[in-house]
């Protein structure tokens, strides 16, 4: 592994044709890359990170990390700014630093709602992680406190933009082709996506593609374009309606022990 790691950080960027020499740091876009980053964060970043909750935090703190990505939660704001200024002196010492227009502070959770209502401000802010927004929310009964995701706009936006430039690509090949195509392409999106609370969310964007899919048909058929009712057999049988394929992380995470007793 040493040895590859070696090859990997000295093996240079080829952009376009052209290379170029990498002399600090891991090229960007890297198989390394990811796998660097947890080491190194590990000790930077994670070590202290349990350290600080331990000796510092009087109220519950949560964290999660992914490769470079991370949330935290604190119950109390004064130690929320305390942890973010000593860990961007923190970071500092090892040559990081944190993204300043990723970086941010808000209040988020069960009480925010309530708490930003009181003090006569809107609904609490929201942020992305890992390809979805987080938004506070309630369950069914409009009492009980729920954590809803959906898809991030962003996200979107850029996976729509490349099935668009796909789609023109293959104006002139076999519906049935084109069909197999992002048949898969749709299913593997709901894989990730179809979280409970984003159905709306993917329903919108299976009907975006349909459109877009109608479009580049009418644009080859020279014979004008094709009824609805054809091309509505057409969008049935190759793009699935999306429904829930992952349970509520209440369930997901809930073990069971010797068949009686449950951990959570």
């Amino acid at each position: 592994m040493l040895r590859l790691i070696r090859k990997w950080l000295t093996a240079g960027v080829s952009e376009e044709g052209q290379w170029t020499e990498s002399k600090i740091g891991t090229p960007q876009g890297a198989v390394v890359s990811p796998l660097l980053a947890n080491v190194y964060l590990h000790y930077a970043f994670d070590l202290w990170v349990k350290a600080w909750r331990k000796k510092v935090a009087r109220g519950e703190m949560i964290v999660l990390r992914y490769a470079d990505d991370a949330v935290l939660g604190f119950e109390h704001r004064t130690e929320a700014e305390r942890f973010l200024q000593e860990l961007g002196a923190r970071l500092a010492k090892f040559g990081l630093e944190l993204h300043p227009e990723k970086t941010r502070l808000i209040e988020f959770g069960r009480f925010a709602l309530s708490n930003r209502r009181e003090r006569g401000k809107g609904k609490p802010e929201t942020f992305d992680f890992l390809g979805f927004t987080p938004i506070c929310g309630t369950a069914g009964n409009g009492k009980s406190f729920i954590v809803r995701r959906k898809t991030a706009a962003k996200k979107m936006r850029a996976k729509f933009q490349s099935l668009k430039e796909e789609l023109r690509q293959r104006m002139h090949e076999p519906l049935r082709s084109t069909g197999e195509w992002l048949q898969t392409v749709v299913r593997g999106y709901y894989q990730y996506h179809a979280v409970p609370g984003n159905i709306q969310t993917l329903s919108a964007f299976r009907q975006r593609i349909t459109r877009l899919w109608r479009h580049v048909i009418c644009r080859r058929s020279q014979n004008g374009p094709p009824s609805w009712e054809r091309l509505g057999r057409l969008f049935a049988r190759w793009l699935p309606q999306p429904h829930v394929l992952h349970p509520y992380p209440h369930d997901r995470f809930d073990a069971m022990i010797q068949g009686r007793s449950r951990m959570r």
